[in-house]
């Protein structure tokens, strides 16, 4: 799911809420639900008796149509949407069962939500046990409220009735409708193949063996949960009478559902999961196992702190962390008290931008979204909008322009010298953090996807903890001062350096704009170089003829033209053609790769057809925008002697390219543990459910150790 995606799901999530809202307080009920001319839901209340007999079960039903391509939902929504009720009032001395809920469907809705509905129609039934005696006929009155859903979800109600004749004997009614949905209701008896529950660091592994050989596919639909609510688990193909299915849930807490399988007809079985949660299955690594979630919180508090120092070394970061080291440089001879503000200053950006982070992953979260680490680099605005940051922050490098404000000269968001104001460390420390959030560095992996799965407090914690580690250097050369002599000093040789330091920079938009390019093609990188242009003409505008000793006149005629170029350039190049290109993303197929690896495209019915035939499988998760998985894909991947091992063995490379949010790659990441890239995974042959797991930073030793180990 990208940052747009997110949002959408933020919004839809919100659309239901006023919808049913606005439902509660002016909507009349109605037997036939109309909008706009058209009749979107026709409700009745129907019985499979022509008449009562006193102490004798019978069943209503609450019959829903449904207009083409609109919707009711299952009593679990999914992602989003509203339960459909059904509450009957009855004389005194009836009693009722439960409702009794058919199959549902699975509908994918826009921003990537996956919801439980129906569709044309359904029959949720209520079976009502008489009193032994009763006279007269017997008026069953009934209430149901739904919400029905296409693009636009618009809440219904009705109030019902029927009248019961009380007789000695009664015929069945409506026998064919019942039989069709009493047919789609689950079965509570054991099903007739082996279900195996594993648990796994973030939530469930359903495995089904011994399925018949007529069905095709696989589906688990999961009850709500009041204290904790399962995501969505993607239908499966069958392979050989075997299916394994996901269940993502926080700390493996048990769950119950629907199976059902597909093979002309639907049938479904309700299972559970164990009652109380199993150690998860540790996969094997080389260097790092999978943590469980039994692992205590402050070990993986101790992970984070330790991923984030890890961070200060990661290429992500490198090409913005050599700013800092010439901020020092530059303060080298100021006071302990300044130097310690500036460190300080620098340390608060990382946690200014580490905590906002957790603040929007906490608020997606609860809207229902599905987040993951580095989501934003998959939208191409967010990496056209950071490319222009920090083409304005080389260009003030470079001396193009510098912001002066009156009375002094003051350092702001490009100033990366370090000067006298403290907002320029501040502003440092957001754009290096910034730039680090596209990699997992070790340990890091491990302890964000602990922290994606529990509560806000956890969420902050971990994300704190981070921001600790990675800012924990600065603070201790800002504190200790002394170590500063191992430092050059400065002098006037510091000026060509801080226009050189204009150069990392410069590389690091030339990624970003790589990034754009896959993603949205030659053309999107085109138009965004061409804003830029502009964007550089109108910051040239402004040091040239904006400086303190300029007239009104040029002051005047030098704040239109700034404006016309950023009209041009913001407005025309990036607001209609960027935003164009952005529109239509290119196809790109791992197999057309040209590195000499023949890369198959990742999905998991592939995956899982490969891993039944008995091939071992390596599997590359990686993305465009991740600096460290094209290192890692340079140096220890795409080298002579692993493509040679690959082709020995008959090793099948799969990638799973997630620069554009994927998200299928998204949950079998999470199936992991996992929130980000770079990630990999070895299944040996004939060993699918014993995969092994490699560090994030990887050697060609370290890849050549695990290919070999599980062959003769």
């Amino acid at each position: 799911m990208s940052f747009l995606k997110e949002h959408r799901a933020t919004a839809t999530s919100l659309g239901l809420f006023v919808a049913a809202l606005f439902w509660s307080v002016t909507c009349q009920p109605l037997a036939a639900q109309e909008h706009n001319g058209q009749q979107l839901v026709t409700a009745s209340l129907v019985a499979d008796t022509t008449a009562i007999v006193p102490g004798k079960p019978f069943r209503l039903g609450l019959h829903l149509r449904m207009a083409p391509d609109w919707h009711v939902y299952w009593q679990n929504p999914g992602d989003a949407g509203l339960d459909t009720t059904f509450h009957l009032h009855l004389p005194e001395g009836f009693q009722v069962s439960p409702m009794a809920w058919p199959l549902p469907q699975r509908f994918v809705e826009a921003g990537d939500i996956q919801v439980y509905a129906y569709n044309e129609e359904t029959l949720l039934i209520i079976t009502v046990t008489p009193p032994p005696t009763l006279s007269d006929s017997v008026e069953i009155k009934a209430n149901a409220s739904w919400l029905v859903c296409k693009v636009s979800c618009i809440p219904g109600q009705a109030d019902l009735a029927i009248t019961l004749p009380i007789a000695a004997e009664a015929s069945q009614a409506n026998a064919e409708l019942f039989a069709k949905y009493e047919a789609l209701l689950p079965s509570s008896e054991p099903p007739p193949f082996d279900v195996q529950w594993t648990p796994t660091p973030t939530g469930w592994n359903l495995g089904l063996r011994k399925l018949p050989t007529e069905a095709s596919r696989v589906e688990f639909f999961p009850y709500a949960n009041d204290d904790v609510s399962p995501g969505p688990s993607e239908s499966r193909e069958i392979v050989e009478g075997h299916a394994d299915l996901s269940i993502p849930i926080a700390q493996s807490a048990p769950v119950r559902g629907v199976i059902a399988l597909e093979n002309g007809e639907r049938r479904g079985w309700i299972v559970a999961s164990t009652t109380a949660s199993a150690e998860p299955r540790e996969s094997l690594a080389p260097a790092a196992a999978a943590a469980a979630p039994a692992t205590s919180f402050w070990t993986f508090l101790a992970f984070a702190f330790i991923g984030g120092f890890i961070l200060n070394l990661m290429p992500c970061v490198l090409p913005v962390i050599s700013l800092k080291i010439f901020g020092f440089m530059r303060q080298a001879g100021d006071s302990r008290a300044s130097i310690l503000k500036h460190g300080l200053a620098f340390i608060a950006g990382i946690f200014v931008w580490f905590l906002g982070l957790a603040a929007i992953v906490v608020g997606l979260k609860a809207a229902g979204s599905e987040v993951t680490w580095a989501f934003q680099f998959q939208n191409p605005w967010f990496n056209f909008t950071i490319g222009a940051i920090i083409f304005v922050f080389a260009l003030n490098l470079f001396g193009v322009f510098e912001i002066v404000l009156p009375g002094r000269a003051a350092s702001g968001l490009a100033e990366a010298a370090g000067r006298s104001g403290l907002s320029g460390s501040f502003a440092q420390g957001i754009l290096a953090t910034l730039l680090a959030t596209p990699c997992t560095a070790p340990f890091l992996g491990t302890a964000l996807g602990f922290a994606f799965s529990r509560s806000p407090a956890v969420i902050f914690a971990i994300f704190a903890a981070v921001a600790a580690g990675m800012g924990f250097p600065y603070i201790l050369l800002s504190a200790k001062p002394g170590w500063m002599k191992y430092l050059p000093k400065p002098g006037t040789w510091m000026e060509r350096l801080k226009q050189f330091m204009g150069f990392p920079l410069i590389a690091t938009l030339l990624w970003l704009l790589y990034v754009i390019g896959q993603q949205r093609g030659t053309e999107a990188v085109i138009w965004a170089l061409a804003s830029y242009l502009f964007l550089g003409l109108a910051v040239w505008l402004y040091g040239a003829f904006l400086g303190p000793l300029s007239s009104l006149r040029t002051k005047t005629l030098a704040t239109l033209s700034i404006l016309a170029s950023l009209a041009v350039g913001l407005g025309y190049f990036a607001g209609q053609l960027f935003a164009a290109t952005a529109a239509t993303q290119p196809t790109k197929s791992a197999t057309t790769s040209t590195d000499g690896i023949p890369w198959v495209p990742f999905s998991q019915n592939a995956l899982d057809k490969l891993l039944a035939e008995g091939h071992a499988v390596f599997l590359d998760f990686t993305a465009d925008w991740c600096i460290t998985c094209k290192f890692n894909e340079k140096t220890a991947i795409n080298t002579p002697a692993v493509r040679k091992a690959l082709k020995r063995l008959n090793i099948v490379p799969m990638k799973a390219d997630w620069t554009n949010a994927n998200p299928e790659i998204t949950r079998k990441l999470a199936q992991f543990g996992r929130v980000g890239v770079p990630f990999y995974v070895f299944y040996p042959a004939g060993k699918s459910r014993d995969p092994i797991i490699l560090p994030e930073l990887l050697t060609e030793q370290i890849v050549l150790r695990v290919l070999d180990a599980t062959h003769p």
